[in-house]
């Protein structure tokens, strides 16, 4: 293993893995709000961050499912821009944060390679 394949860095990957994908899937029940029949995707985040956790070596295949219970207008189409608006947010602060522990982890390593030269 080299130094660019520590557990935590693969962690980071596949957490804004997941991230950038729900984040497709919001945006795209938000493209669809007026499309006839359309059903809203998500990804469950908290199962799939266990999944990676318990096994970071295998492929990531976040199961994208259709959300059941959501308030469906006459034209079968379940999608709600509050819900939707609201899942963004919190996507979008999840990725920062992800980004935010993932430049802290670089800095950690220049600092040990950098403190090991003299």
């Amino acid at each position: 293993m080299n130094w660019m394949e520590t557990p935590l860095l693969q962690l980071m990957e596949r957490f804004l893995d997941v991230t950038s994908l729900r984040q497709s899937l919001i945006a795209s029940n938000i493209a669809n709000v007026d499309t006839p029949g359309y059903r809203t995707r998500d990804i469950d985040f908290e199962k799939e961050m266990q999944r990676a956790a318990a096994m970071p070596d295998a492929i990531p295949h976040p199961a994208v499912r259709e959300i059941s219970g959501l308030v469906e207008r006459p034209d079968h189409n379940n999608v709600s821009i509050d819900r939707e608006s609201m899942l963004l947010a919190q996507t979008q602060l999840q990725f920062q944060t992800g980004v935010a522990l993932l430049k802290q982890e670089f800095k950690r390593l220049v600092t040990a390679i950098t403190e090991g030269k003299s």
